[in-house]
């Protein structure tokens, strides 16, 4: 299900916002606290990712509340195609829990924050109208993973995919060299079981469909070069 309008844009007009989740009562709470809030015009929503984008393309909202989690076209995957077809659209993720892995993916794709689902109202609107101004809503947990991001690593560079796990690190590393799962689990002392939990993860995590999908963004961060 998805609704849209169009409307106008200039100087003083309200923050016009996009809501998107999969659960209809807290898309109606959303819905209505974004009608009752002076200052904020809801133009559309959506249930799914897929519907997201296409109301987006339509009504160019300053702002999506975009849903994390949903079935068919997930929240981090619908934020990279509305990063890439609708610039100027602010996504603003919403979470249960501060699910920083996810986020953080979220953030690669272009979002500008998140805000926790049972934050208070008055909260949900400042970070809309933050959003809208051009800021960046980060809670703490995510905040210091990114300052990690930013700083982690040897001789100062950052550490490639922060959003994985050091165990998923080295099996990606040695994926990305052309290692076998019964190779990995020589090497690292591993279970072939476990290398396999592993590789579900990093395909989970890094939004993949395959190993070979997996390997080239490997490389491309510079993995896989045999000492």
């Amino acid at each position: 299900m998805s609704t849209a309008s169009a409307g106008g844009t200039g100087p003083g007009r309200p923050v016009r916002v996009v809501v998107v989740d999969d659960h209809p009562m807290f898309r109606a709470g959303l819905r209505t606290l974004v009608d009752e809030s002076a200052g904020l015009e809801l133009v559309g929503e959506a249930d799914n990712g897929t519907d997201a984008v296409a109301v987006c393309l339509h009504a160019q909202p300053d702002v999506v509340l975009m849903d994390v989690r949903m079935p068919g076209l997930s929240g981090v995957e619908a934020t990279r195609e509305i990063a890439t077809t609708a610039p100027s659209t602010g996504v603003l993720m919403l979470t249960m829990l501060e699910d920083d892995t996810s986020v953080f993916a979220a953030m690669r794709a272009g979002a500008r924050g998140y805000i926790l689902k049972g934050s208070a109202p008055d909260e949900i609107v400042r970070a809309i109208e933050a959003v809208a101004a051009g800021d960046a809503i980060f809670g703490p947990a995510l905040a210091t993973r990114m300052r990690h991001f930013f700083t982690a690593g040897r001789s100062g560079e950052p550490h490639p995919f922060p959003e994985l796990t050091t165990r998923e690190r080295d099996v990606l590393d040695r994926m990305a060299a052309g290692d076998a799962n019964p190779v990995i689990a020589d090497a690292l002392g591993l279970s072939e079981k476990t290398v396999r939990n592993n590789v579900s993860a990093i395909f989970a995590k890094l939004l993949v469909a395959d190993r070979g999908q997996a390997i080239v963004r490997a490389r491309d961060a510079g993995l896989g070069i045999r000492r």
